[in-house]
């Protein structure tokens, strides 16, 4: 059996209405390689697209036609006449057309756009939290039932592509004056020593010095360490001598003691 289908997502319908009312009906894959629609949709096929965007319409699969197929049919008499139904049968009425209000939905690109904004205007100096945002935002703009519930979650977006900035649960813009600013590198310094004529200023001599100071520290702390376990290994190596001396003499006084000698320790 193939991996379970995963439930749509409020913000996956939103953005296939979105890729819908931007290339219309039938262009899936012109949806999903949108840069807009994409990070919503990557994980959905061409047939994902259109199964789903048919039950959203109400297409052929959807309920009314399973109503339809529980109608029961009249059944012939006997002498071939077809009976009157005893059920009052509506006059046909033509199907409701369908409305489209992918229209009137937020691509998901533009929500990320109010937030920013809504954030930009209230000028928080300690950023705004949830309930600033939300209350900026509905007081200007018509959306959605659920965008409260994303809320949370394109905030984190917001936040983990650098464009804001999170400070105990309140939110503003980030400031870029020093993002993306690289740090020069030695060979860069080096360059920057060295004045128009060529020669070294006394800044790098300074630098050269330090630099060669700490190497020579550096040198002589191994120089110590190298020395202390020479010590060490000598005094091992004495320790050993020592003990092959007590284990000579622990031999001699046994095999004393084993012929029935007498050992007068002196």
């Amino acid at each position: 059996m193939g991996n379970p289908k995963q439930k749509w997502t409020a913000e996956e319908e939103e953005a296939l209405r979105a890729g819908v009312a931007k290339y219309g009906k039938g262009n899936w894959k012109s949806i999903q390689r949108d840069p807009e629609l994409s990070p919503f949709l990557f994980a959905r096929s061409n047939i994902d697209l259109k199964d789903k965007w048919r039950n959203l319409n109400g297409g052929p699969g959807g309920h009314g036609s399973r109503e339809n197929s529980r109608t029961p049919k009249p059944k012939a008499s006997s002498d071939g006449s077809t009976p009157q139904s005893s059920v009052p049968v509506k006059p046909n009425a033509l199907p409701k057309p369908v409305i489209d209000d992918s229209s009137k939905t937020f691509a998901p690109n533009r929500y990320n756009e109010m937030i920013i904004e809504a954030v930009s205007a209230l000028k928080e100096p300690n950023g705004s939290d949830n309930r600033a945002i939300i209350s900026y935002i509905e007081q200007r703009q018509e959306v959605s039932q659920s965008f409260r519930k994303q809320l949370c979650s394109r905030l984190k977006r917001l936040v983990a592509v650098e464009k804001l900035e999170k400070v105990h649960n309140h939110y503003k813009i980030r400031n870029d004056k020093t993002f993306g600013m690289k740090t020069p590198s030695s060979k860069q310094k080096g360059a920057k020593q060295l004045n128009n004529s060529g020669h070294i200023t006394c800044d790098a001599v300074e630098e050269a010095s330090v630099t060669a100071a700490y190497l020579i520290a550096e040198a002589e702390n191994k120089s110590f360490v190298a020395a202390e376990a020479v010590k060490e290994a000598e005094r091992v190596s004495k320790m050993a001598e020592d003990m092959d001396s007590l284990l000579q003499l622990a031999k001699e006084i046994f095999e004393t003691c084993s012929r029935g000698e007498i050992l007068v320790m002196a």
